[in-house]
């Protein structure tokens, strides 16, 4: 990234906002890993609402736990790294790699002692609700008896214990590894032997005892209680547990000459990165320490003593018990009405006019329907698909085979950078290949992160292309859980757009005259400041100025000195940035007219969405709409391939605008609000609460609405209620 230095120089500033104004740095931007970490204690803080089930607050507390990892697997690996580097770089709140590296590993550090008293709070309230995780001093009787069986008919021949001596090397722990170790004495001869076991991961984290009632057992209290099995002829004189997360980014180098051979190399080799972090059982013997010290974690690991549960994710696996009356009310996602009112003929649907699909509240089968007919009709001559994320047990990936297979040309850009899906994507590309489908990897430098489809069709009048646009990415399972939107469309003038950006990826053409599409690398930042700019110059005009955008992350100093220009112009700003924000609210002199919140709830809010009030309050039908697979980072204007998408149909531009972002700014049931101190605060509901998720949820769709919605007339509207 620039320098923010350098980002200053280069913008246009009005007022006193500039490279000279007296708000410094560290006071003008919030860090952000900090502000990552504050948006996993959001998480973490869903796990203590007494407003969600049981289990789904579990779930929330082993979201946060997996959400850990993953940042010490790329984001602190990353500043370890440039550490050891001797990198000099200062990040865009002024702190040098040190400092952030001491400050995001102390605010870690406290993450992972809040969830061990989280879950010590939820452990007691399964036990009370019916599901019990037993200690060892409470296995008794008969369980006794069964769980001995089962560790010898199970467990026993699966565990290789490991002596550590000088005749034996230290094995290698991989990834996530979780290990135990034992400090023993034979009774023969009074000799000392560590033992280091690793627990296989093909083994479940607990075991479920049968009988009445859902009661575990976690694998290392099975494994403790059954050491004589384990070391007969031994006296266990201590023992403890680790857990290892080692650096998992995987960087591309410039001269990888075939990138499918290269990941698949480096996919192996990020199973052995340098250990990160060290998770300690606490309490555990100091006899240990030498081995911990010298043999695992060397001198640059953050080692982190914790409770005396290690790895909050495995917790996964009891919210998978079937208790109902302890989850969320099952929710059946609708189909949008205008399809079947065409007999379920989604090109027709999409011909008679554009659609905006909801998901989760609307079904993704609509987008798996848009794809299988691709694939069957036999006027369809053409299928073009990006693949980010597409998951293990893909219905796309069934539909493009099924299409080349018919003898379409089927063109798939999987994109192999896809962190932590690198190896399911090589094995999609491998069998899409093998079906025909023309395979394309996109850049070496850049991710193909723009989630895009277009279909040609021969039709009476000629070729039509028909395009889905979406926010989230191609993934039946994630789009159950993420708000993200689904736009179809067969204007010709975006489908035209739509394939000059496939022929930017498979042969570098860079795109000329692009009718409605604005994409990155070429071009976004320069977009959204366009509109911006305008904005502020409504605003000076004394014309109403606002702007409302939705998104996961903003970083980008460049685009944060555009907001900033632009309240200190008068425009009035609202931003729902569910993650990440490095944007300073409400600041005098600075920020006064920007309000962000953040929204945690049951779905992943997950959309990118932005509204400008084009001379008019919001919301207004005159207001400019734009739907966006990119978050206002860095990384998406310059090393993503994105697009950014205005949105012109009536009917779909008020339901975006009247209904999902205004449900996003009044909700308050599971709303933070973003001080300009960096601390976020929970919005407390109002008289007449209002939960998004639940609004979504019992409403039927706009777009899709078909005949009620022409009867109708208009698209309902929500008011926005601001406080006073």
């Amino acid at each position: 990234m620039d320098s923010i230095e350098q980002t200053a120089r280069d913008e246009e500033m009005v007022g006193d906002v500039g490279p000279h104004d007296p708000i410094g740095l560290r006071d003008r931007y919030f860090n952000r890993e900090l502000s990552w970490l504050a948006f996993n204690q959001r998480v973490l803080d869903e796990a203590c609402n007494q407003a969600h089930p049981l289990l789904e607050r579990l779930r929330f507390l082993s979201i946060s736990g997996n959400n850990l990892d993953e940042f010490f697997m790329v984001r602190l690996a990353g500043l370890k790294g440039q550490l050891l580097e001797g990198v000099e770089a200062l990040s865009s709140d002024g702190l040098t790699v040190a400092q952030q590296v001491e400050g995001a590993t102390r605010r870690a550090d406290q993450l992972m002692a809040d969830q061990q008293l989280v879950w010590d709070r939820l452990h007691d309230e399964l036990a009370t609700a019916g599901i019990v995780v037993l200690e060892e001093g409470e296995i008794e009787g008969s369980d006794a008896a069964w769980l001995e069986t089962y560790f010898r008919d199970h467990i026993f021949a699966v565990l290789t214990p490991q002596a550590l001596d000088p005749a034996h090397p230290f094995p290698f722990i991989p990834n996530k590894g979780f290990s135990l170790l034992f400090d023993l004495t034979r009774q023969s001869d009074g000799e000392q032997i560590f033992e280091l076991l690793m627990v296989p991961s093909t083994l479940p984290r607990f075991v479920r005892l049968p009988g009445d009632g859902a009661r575990y057992v976690a694998i290392e209290t099975l494994v403790r209680r059954f050491t004589n099995l384990l070391f007969p002829g031994y006296v266990v004189r201590g023992q403890g547990a680790l857990r290892i997360i080692r650096d998992s980014d995987i960087e591309v180098e410039e001269e990888a000459e075939d990138l499918v051979l290269y990941y698949r190399t480096a996919i192996k080799r990020r199973r052995r990165g340098r250990v990160i972090r060290l998770e300690l059982e606490g309490g555990m013997s100091s006899s240990f320490e030498p081995l911990w010290k010298d043999k695992i974690s060397g001198a640059d690991a953050f080692i982190t003593e914790s409770g005396n549960f290690l790895g909050i994710a495995d917790l996964e696996q009891l919210v998978d018990e079937d208790r109902p009356d302890l989850k969320f009310t099952p929710f059946a996602p609708r189909f949008p009405e205008r399809i079947r009112e065409h007999g379920g003929d989604c090109f027709a649907a999409i011909r008679s006019k554009d659609i905006i699909v909801h998901h989760p509240y609307e079904t993704f089968d609509v987008v798996l329907a848009f794809l299988r007919q691709a694939a069957q009709d036999p006027d369809v001559i053409a299928i073009k698909q990006t693949l980010y994320r597409a998951g293990k047990q893909s219905a796309v990936i069934r539909a493009l085979v099924d299409a080349a297979e018919a003898g379409k040309s089927v063109t798939a850009v999987v994109e192999l950078k896809a962190r932590f899906d690198e190896e399911q994507n090589l094995m999609w590309a491998s069998q899409l290949e093998r079906a025909g489908v023309q395979v394309v990897y996109g850049f070496i430098d850049w991710k193909t992160h723009a989630k895009v489809s277009m279909v040609v069709r021969r039709e009476a009048e000629g070729h039509r292309t028909y395009c889905h646009f979406g926010t989230g990415n191609y993934h039946p399972i994630t789009a159950r859980i993420y708000t993200d939107l689904s736009f179809f469309t067969a204007d010709p003038r975006l489908g035209r757009d739509a394939a000059q950006l496939f022929n930017y990826i498979t042969g570098y053409v860079e795109p000329t005259d692009l009718q409605k599409l604005t994409i990155s690398p070429h071009g976004m930042r320069e977009e959204l400041s366009r509109l911006i700019d305008a904005e502020i110059d409504h605003a000076l005009a004394g014309r109403d100025a606002a702007i409302w955008a939705k998104m996961n992350s903003l970083v980008d100093p460049a685009i944060i000195e555009k907001l900033y220009r632009a309240s200190a112009a008068g425009v009035e700003i609202d931003l729902i940035i569910r993650g990440i924000c490095c944007l300073r609210p409400g600041v005098p002199g600075l920020s006064e007219n920007i309000r962000v919140k953040s929204v945690v709830g049951r779905f992943l809010e997950h959309s990118r969405v932005m509204c400008f009030g084009n001379g008019a309050d919001l919301p207004n039908r005159n207001a400019k709409v734009l739907i966006s697979s990119a978050d206002w980072m860095p990384r998406n204007f310059d090393r993503r391939v994105e697009y950014l998408l205005p949105i012109e149909n009536p009917t779909v531009h008020a339901q975006i605008l009247d209904q999902v972002m205004v449900a996003n700014l009044i909700d308050d049931e599971q709303s933070w609000r973003l001080l300009p101190n960096g601390e976020y605060e929970r919005i407390k509901p109002g008289k007449r609460p209002f939960n998004l998720h639940r609004y979504f949820m019992t409403n039927p769709s706009l777009s899709g609405r078909g005949a009620a919605l022409r009867k109708s007339g208009q698209v309902p509207k929500l008011s926005l209620r601001r406080d006073s």
